[in-house]
């Protein structure tokens, strides 16, 4: 029986099908567009497909089947013949199987089980919506930020930018680019590894930022330990790059004030990173210990963005860090770090509230843990430690240990 060869007319991908009709609308696994026929595949009677062992055994050098769980498959191997473990991921998906290397009793070990389907098709119009709805809500509370500032120019009499609107727009498109830009990054390393995703959802919420911030949904496993460090480094060092400018503009539109003018229990204190700090002196120079800043919503929205950056990067669960750390370490030493990280940052709730919340977090993420890449066993290259290292300074200069105080 003849079976038909297509090709998706958006992203180029081709499979064959058991049909021939000549266009199948929507059908494209990975892109959901249109499928249409380019070719027949003719099976001969009695020829069979190669087996999934078969496969293998065009990458790794195995040893007898070890045992069986179910539907998953477990062998060891003798010998990798493949180093490129992405490019066997792929050629064995397309049998239906994924596979994973893991070392388990001084062994390397290859498990091999079904693929699970990976539904591809996205309404856009709820990213539209979220995208349109946060756009409102950060320029919403950008409007109450820039009230303030505007507030304190026309009682001090300094000059600077007192349209209300400007402001308000400027704080909205300045946030939302930190984190769009963050998830973007998060995006285009996954399609470089063949991982799948969604695009970036924004989070509207009613807050003095009026976000939750932005999301990307990784919907199929993460194939390698150096694809696992790119995905984790990628969003914060993309977000970093948008934050650094935006901070510096709105430190230069932001009010120097004198310290009396900042009442006690009546300001809200924002906590200073390092990176903050080194911004400030290299914008406004030494201020001396009489004087205060009154930030413009600019400088609010890169403060934030710098606050987003050292928050994804704690390396626990399945945050930004924490695919990083679970990169480096194996899973049960992770998942104590997790456990770990978890409670201090509820002890630090002592300092700020946010902290139990995050705390909390934590350790309801780290209940579901990180499984890792796939590949656990091709050593991580020189390029992705330097990233490591890089995560990791990243993180010290851009923490702050008590966002808010009064």
């Amino acid at each position: 029986m003849a079976k038909g060869i297509y090709e998706c007319i958006q992203c180029g991908h081709r499979e064959v099908r058991d049909t021939t009709r000549p266009l199948l609308p929507g059908a494209c696994p990975v892109c959901g567009g249109d499928m249409i026929l380019v070719g027949y595949e003719v099976e001969i009677e009695g020829e069979e497909k190669p087996s999934i062992e078969e496969e293998l055994l065009k990458y790794y050098e195995l040893g007898p089947l070890l045992e069986r769980r179910g539907e998953v498959l477990v062998y060891e191997v003798l010998s990798i013949k493949e180093e490129n473990f992405e490019k066997v991921l792929r050629e064995v998906e397309k049998l239906g199987y994924w596979i994973a290397l893991k070392r388990g009793n001084g062994k390397v070990l290859l498990y091999v089980f079904p693929a699970q389907r990976v539904e591809t098709k996205e309404n856009p119009l709820i990213g539209v919506m979220l995208f349109i709805l946060t756009l409102l809500s950060t320029f919403f509370a950008g409007y109450i930020l820039s009230l303030n500032y505007i507030q304190t120019l026309e009682e001090l009499g300094i000059p600077g930018v007192k349209n209300v609107y400007l402001n308000a727009l400027a704080f909205s498109v300045g946030i939302m680019a930190i984190l769009g830009t963050h998830e973007m990054g998060h995006k285009i390393a996954a399609t470089i590894h063949g991982v799948k995703s969604t695009f970036p959802y924004f989070i509207p919420f009613p807050s003095f930022i009026g976000t939750l911030g932005a999301v990307i949904r990784v919907k199929s496993p993460i194939p390698t330990r150096n694809a696992a460090i790119d995905l984790g480094v990628s969003g914060p060092i993309a977000g970093l790059i948008v934050a650094i400018p935006v901070t510096i503009i709105g430190l230069k539109l932001s009010a120097i004030v004198p310290q009396s003018y900042l009442q006690p229990g009546e300001t809200i204190y924002f906590g200073t990173s390092i990176l903050f700090y080194v911004l400030t002196k290299l914008v406004l120079g030494d201020l001396g210990d009489n004087v205060g800043i009154i930030l413009h919503p600019l400088a609010i929205a890169g403060w934030v963005g710098i606050l987003v950056t050292f928050l994804n990067l704690i390396p626990a669960a399945q945050l930004d860090g924490g695919h990083v750390a679970r990169a480096l370490l194996p899973e049960r030493v992770h998942r104590v770090l997790t456990y770990a990280l978890g409670f201090l940052a509820i002890g630090l709730s002592y300092f700020w509230p946010g902290w139990l919340l995050w705390g909390l977090l934590i350790l309801l993420m780290g209940r579901i843990g990180n499984p890792g890449a796939l590949d656990e066993v091709t050593p991580l290259t020189l390029g992705r430690k330097v990233l490591a290292v890089i995560a990791v300074v990243i993180f010290i200069v851009s923490a702050v240990p008590i966002p808010f105080s009064s």
